[in-house]
Parts: C-alpha cells; sequence; structure tokens
C-alpha cells in the first residue's frame, strides 16, 4: 500500500488546491454587497471628503462697512486675497449682528484720507465669535500693511524732485491698522461640535433602527400576527415611531444637558432654546425615519441592511457639516452638501443655540427637511413590504 499512496499524494497539488480555494474565495466576496461596500466605497468616500479639506480651502467671510473707500491701494490687494468672501452693501447694524452670530469674521472700515503724508487707516472689527478665522483676517492685513508701509518708506528716503517720484509717492501712500473688538458671543467649539452630533445621532437611531426592527418584525412573522388583530396598518408603523422618538429625545436631552453644563454649550435662551432644538430633532427622526424605511423593504436579507443603511448615512455624516464646516469643501461638492437633509437638521440647531433663533426664523431648513420627507415617504410607500 505504500507505492500506491504515495503516487496519489504526488498526483495531488497543493498549490492547485490552494488557487481553487482562493477563486471560491473571491467568488463569496466580490457577491457579498458589504465586503464591497465596506472595503470600496467607504475609503473613496473618506477619501473624497478630507482629501479636499486644507488649510488653502478655509473661506473667510469679512463684511466690509459701508461708506468705505474701495479705491485705495490696501483694498485692491485684499480683494485679490482668495478664500475671502467679501459681504458689501449691509448696514453697520446688520455687519454686528452677522459679526456676534459668528456669520462674519471680521469687518473691515477703509477709510483713505488723500492728503500728502496722511496715512490711509483701516480698522479691523472682530468679535469673540471670530475665532482663528478673525486672526487669520487680522494677520493677512498686517501683512498687506506692513509691505504697503515698506514700499512708502522706500520712496519716501530717495526724495527725488520729479513729477513721477511725486505720483509714485501718492500712490504708494503709508497706512495705519487699527484693531478693535466687538463685544459678543464667544464660539467655542462645542457650539459647533454638538448639534452636529445631535444630527449624527438622529440619522443614524433613524435610519439603522428603523431598518432593522422592521425587516426583523416582517422576518419572524411578528407582522403577519399583528394583522390578525383588529389594530390597523398605520397603527402598527406609528406605535413603532412613537417608541423610537421618544427614546431618542431622551437620548438628546442628555446630550444637551451634558454639553450644556459640562463643556459650556451656548443655550441663548435657556431651556426655552433646548425646547426647540428637540422639536426641531423630532422633525430630523421622522424625516430620516423614511429612509429607514425604504432600506428596510430594499434589503432582502439582514446582512445587506448595514451597507445600504451605510450608503445613506455615510455621506451625510462627512458632506453635511456633522464634523468641520461645508465650507472647507470646493463648490461643486458644497452644492451636493447642500442637497442632503442632514446639512439642513445640523444648520437649524446650530443657529437655535448659539443665534437664538426660533423655528419662524429657520423656516427654510424645515421647509427643506419636510421637502425630504414628503419625497423619501412617497418612495417608502413604493418600496416598503409588509410580508
Amino acid at each position: 500500500m505504500e507505492g500506491p499512496m504515495m503516487n496519489n499524494s504526488k498526483r495531488y497539488n497543493q498549490w492547485t488546491a490552494m488557487f481553487a480555494v482562493a477563486r471560491a474565495s473571491f467568488r463569496s466576496i466580490t457577491r457579498n454587497p458589504s465586503a464591497i461596500i465596506f472595503s470600496l466605497a467607504f475609503p473613496l468616500v473618506f477619501i473624497v471628503a478630507f482629501g479636499f479639506i486644507n488649510g488653502n480651502s478655509i473661506r473667510m467671510d469679512v463684511g466690509v462697512s459701508p461708506g468705505s473707500d474701495t479705491t485705495g491701494m490696501i483694498y485692491r490687494s485684499f480683494s485679490k486675497v482668495p478664500n475671502i468672501n467679501h459681504q458689501l452693501g449691509l448696514s453697520e447694524k446688520e455687519l454686528e449682528d452677522k459679526l456676534s452670530k459668528g456669520r462674519l469674521d471680521a469687518i473691515i472700515k477703509f477709510d483713505s484720507v488723500r492728503e500728502k503724508g496722511k496715512p490711509e487707516v483701516v480698522e479691523i472689527i472682530t468679535g469673540k465669535a471670530s475665532g482663528e478665522k478673525g486672526m487669520f483676517v487680522h494677520s493677512i492685513l498686517n501683512n498687506l500693511v506692513d509691505k504697503q508701509n515698506i514700499e512708502y518708506y522706500k520712496l519716501l528716503s530717495l526724495n527725488v524732485d520729479s513729477s513721477e517720484y511725486e505720483k509714485a509717492l501718492m500712490t504708494a501712500e503709508p497706512t495705519e491698522l487699527i484693531e478693535s473688538k466687538f463685544n459678543g458671543r464667544e464660539h467655542k467649539m462645542i457650539d459647533f461640535i454638538l448639534p452636529g452630533q445631535l444630527g449624527f445621532s438622529i440619522l443614524s437611531a433613524a435610519v439603522f433602527g428603523t431598518a432593522f426592527v422592521f425587516f426583523s418584525l416582517r422576518q419572524t412573522l411578528v407582522l403577519k400576527r399583528f394583522f390578525a388583530t383588529p389594530i390597523k396598518r398605520p397603527f402598527i408603523i406609528l406605535g413603532e415611531a412613537l417608541s423610537r422618538i421618544i427614546f431618542q429625545l431622551l437620548g438628546s436631552i442628555v446630550i444637551i444637558t451634558i454639553g450644556h453644563y459640562v463643556f459650556g454649550f451656548t443655550l441663548i435662551h435657556g431651556i426655552w432654546t433646548a425646547i426647540e432644538m428637540l422639536i426641531l430633532s423630532a422633525l430630523g427622526l421622522i424625516v430620516f425615519m423614511g429612509f429607514g424605511f425604504v432600506v428596510s423593504g430594499i434589503a432582502k436579507s439582514e446582512n445587506v441592511i448595514p451597507p445600504i443603511a451605510n450608503i445613506v448615512t455615510l455621506p451625510q455624516f462627512l458632506l453635511c457639516g456633522t464634523f468641520f464646516p461645508i465650507d472647507a469643501f470646493p463648490k461643486w461638492l458644497q452644492f451636493i452638501s447642500n442637497a442632503l437633509p442632514l446639512t439642513y437638521l445640523n444648520d437649524g440647531l446650530r443657529r437655535i443655540a448659539f443665534e437664538g433663533a426660533g423655528l419662524l426664523d429657520i423656516s427654510h431648513q424645515i421647509l427643506i427637511l419636510a421637502i425630504w420627507g414628503v419625497v423619501i415617504y412617497a418612495a417608502a410607500v413604493k418600496f416598503f413590504r409588509w410580508e
């Protein structure tokens, strides 16, 4: 028996077997949607999101005070600085209101005096809400002023008696930079982070929770048993929705309370601001549950739910101002961000908390969420399956 066994072992090729196992395993992976999504799609989304965020893409919003002389050298140089959005035509009151709410990083006044030897006065006004961007604007202006003054004093030291020299001297003109501080609310990091994390929590709970619950109820025939009782189908959904809303709002209360008392999260009008945040959170939760209904209707098995749900949630986590401002993205990516519903929930929560806006003041954000709600529930009616 020793001979035949040795011959059989020689005929059995270990490499061939290994490649056969590899081929079978590869087929299994390519047929698994979860593997494709997590290994390819998600990394690409992260690369796209973070790849466009760098120091050169940070936008600064600067208001130009009414009556400013926009013909001076400093203004012309400042207007050519990239990534600075100049807001013209606003009154002093409007500029100060935006600066106090963090919608402007600085206000600049350009008062040019044309008399020989008299400096051009440039005043920059920043507030507590300006943060690092206000310092960036000040640094840019300071560099421009220093450069202008160096050129002026170089010409002045020449002391040449000619019309061309006098013209160049008037063009260079000395400049004085004045800095003023506007008393307003300090915009802390927690004031940006907490509303984004609240939106993150609401979207996750609504999509994943709804999708898994209703798929499980359908697969375990619980829904079928419900049909044998007098309860009507809409009330089944309402019951599940109500329990989810109550649970998520309790979680939101915990997040807001800890954020306010432990980390100093700003609530302009105290408990009333928190109540308005909870009302908006409830609206967002109802809208996002529609995505969960669609996912549970599309999914053929429980293993498919996570990748499909992440296709819905991950782009919104990264592109909707959850972790960082969307103005860090290029224009075309901002267009996508502004089309997604989580952007408007996050923005509405931040405006209520820090700016003291009421629900009527964020009617635009509420309208966009409502439109998304109509669209997604129309899709849910089409895809949702009871059995």
